[in-house]
């Protein structure tokens, strides 16, 4: 059981990060288009995020899978800033119009990509055979989607006081927010090291 502790608290760790932020920035854009009422769609989205960063460290354990670390370095603000531009263009319309499906296969490849940043690291914690990790894998997953419901949870708190306490429109909520995430997330872009190579 302590075993699993061990894990399931790195799963937690890794998304709660502060140094590490660039996951709960991701999550935040995601979230910005959504409310309470929300919450099969939002967990739909959760969860698919798990399963994409999941995947892509069971394919990099298991040496499926290999991508230049600067390059995935690169790649993660990217998605971040896909996800925060496409909010700030759709803001204010309905999210029961937009196609889930578009939306799902977006997060599920993003959670790939962000999985990928972390499989390196993941690997050199564990020693052993590539089958000694799989359950070890499984525990931290757990914990990657433990802390990311916590982040949602925080962000929709917000996201309710702000809209109503403050009196802010959904869409201003979702400009606002949007538009915070890109300022942070573009310098990451334009100090990238894939740029010094």
């Amino acid at each position: 059981m302590s075993e699993f502790w061990l894990y399931f608290k790195l799963g937690l760790h890794h998304v709660l990060d502060i140094n590490g932020y660039d996951h709960v920035l991701f999550l935040i854009a995601l979230m910005v288009p959504y409310a309470f009422k929300d919450w099969k769609r939002v967990l739909l989205l959760v969860t698919l995020f798990t399963v994409g960063h999941t995947l892509s460290l069971i394919l990099s354990v298991f040496g499926v899978v290999y991508i230049n670390p600067t390059l995935v370095e690169f790649l993660i603000p990217i998605t971040i800033l896909v996800t925060a531009v496409f909010h700030l263009f759709t803001a204010g319309k309905s999210s029961k119009n937009e196609s889930i499906s578009f939306v799902a296969i977006v997060t599920l490849f993003f959670g790939i990509i962000h999985g990928l940043g972390f499989s390196s690291y993941f690997k050199s914690i564990l020693p052993g055979d590539a089958s000694d990790k799989l359950l070890p894998l499984l525990e931290f997953a757990l914990g990657i989607e433990a802390a990311q419901l916590i982040v949602v949870f925080i962000v929709l708190i917000l996201s309710y006081i702000v809209q109503t306490f403050f009196r802010f429109s959904k869409r201003d909520w979702a400009l606002v927010m949007s538009a915070f995430i890109i300022g942070v997330v573009l310098p990451m872009i334009i100090e990238s090291e894939i740029w010094n190579r």
